[in-house]
């Protein structure tokens, strides 16, 4: 059945994808949105956004914004993207971060109260980053959950943690619901609460909630220009430059690479099935790899100079990051179709046409 879908944040990377899949099944799609230039880099409206989508410009930490949109619009599910996502940029910005997140959730469900109405159901990108370093298994099998890395054991390259035991520890993939979030980064903390807010307000007044905490999100139309994009578009950018990209720690950081086609889907997936309660997901390829690896792939693929291993590092980061997707597979029907292969070929093609083509402003 046809929807009303409000996206906030909907004119980024993720929600151009989404706005494309919801039109094509015949929702009625709206997207909030302020254009922020570190994610915008061209004046208007960004070339990849479909046509037939209504586009109210806005600003979510904006009261008077959210007011105004709700005069005259009531949806039936919001999907909830409009975030800042720097995990290192937090730790130096966190008042940023959190008026974002944190604040401009809070405008976002006072101005649905404030109408008095409640959305069937809301749909959130929370992200990975709420589990910080995740659970740990040590060699005798016990399972623990470490703190964040010390800039001391950073710089002694101490890069895995030592389990109760003493010996070397090995990262377990997250398990939504089972695994206890414990952010380390500023921005892990506000996604981790907006998860609590709406968690809150939904269960409150009767609105169905799926969270999905997104793994490594890479792909077509993620802001080359952007310098806190993803790993994966800023080595594919450097490599097809023929620069030799910078490995950090050991390059054995472990990554979940889930392509926008396949997050787009799960979050339409939600919009089909929504749930009555609270649900949560984690979205990802189901297929962890090493930075490493997809660094030596990229270069190559693009004949650029050998990778070099440079033993850098940067605060505030994981050493592993990686998910089952059982529960989106059980709930959502999540299939993932993407590899990483097919998926670095259709990230470098995009590039191409990005990198290469002036792009004219809409509006």
């Amino acid at each position: 059945m046809p929807r009303k879908v409000l996206i906030s944040g909907g004119a980024g990377f993720i929600g151009c994808h989404v706005a494309r899949k919801l039109l094509g099944r015949g929702d009625e799609v709206l997207v909030f949105d302020n254009l922020h230039p570190q994610v915008h880099t061209n004046p208007g409206l960004p070339k990849d956004m479909p046509q037939g989508v209504t586009f109210v410009p806005g600003d979510v930490t904006v009261a008077e914004n959210w007011k105004t949109l709700f005069r005259f619009y009531r949806p039936d599910t919001v999907i909830h993207l409009a975030a800042e996502t720097g995990t290192g940029q937090s730790l130096t910005e966190s008042h940023r971060h959190a008026a974002v997140n944190v604040d401009g959730t809070a405008q976002l469900i006072d101005a649905l109260s404030a109408v008095r109405h409640v959305p069937e159901q809301f749909v959130l990108t929370s992200s990975r980053a709420v589990y910080g370093d995740g659970s740990w298994k040590d060699s005798s099998g016990t399972i623990f959950y470490p703190p964040g890395r010390s800039r001391e054991s950073l710089e002694k390259r101490q890069w895995d943690h030592i389990g109760p035991n003493g010996r070397p520890a090995e990262a377990l993939p997250s398990i939504a619901g089972q695994t206890h979030p414990s952010p380390i980064s500023i921005y892990g903390a506000t996604k981790l609460t907006q998860e609590h807010m709406l968690s809150a307000w939904c269960r409150a007044f009767g609105s169905g909630l799926s969270i999905l905490r997104l793994q490594n999100v890479y792909g077509p139309g993620q802001a080359p220009g952007n310098p806190y994009t993803g790993v994966l578009t800023l080595f594919a950018r450097l490599a097809r430059n023929k620069q030799s990209l910078d490995i950090y720690e050991d390059g054995k950081i472990v990554r979940d690479f889930v392509h926008v086609d396949d997050v787009a889907q799960a979050l339409v997936q939600c919009v089909q099935r929504p749930g009555k309660d609270v649900r949560l997901f984690d979205i990802g390829s189901g297929k962890p790899t090493t930075i490493e690896h997809v660094a030596r792939e990229l270069a190559r693929r693009y004949g650029a100079p050998e990778p070099v291993v440079s033993g850098k590092f940067r605060d505030g980061d994981v050493r592993a990051a990686s998910c089952s997707i059982e529960a989106a597979r059980s709930a959502l029907d999540y299939q993932p179709k993407w590899t990483l292969e097919a998926g670095v070929a259709s990230l470098m093609e995009w590039l191409e046409g990005a990198l290469d083509t002036p792009s004219a402003p809409r509006t």
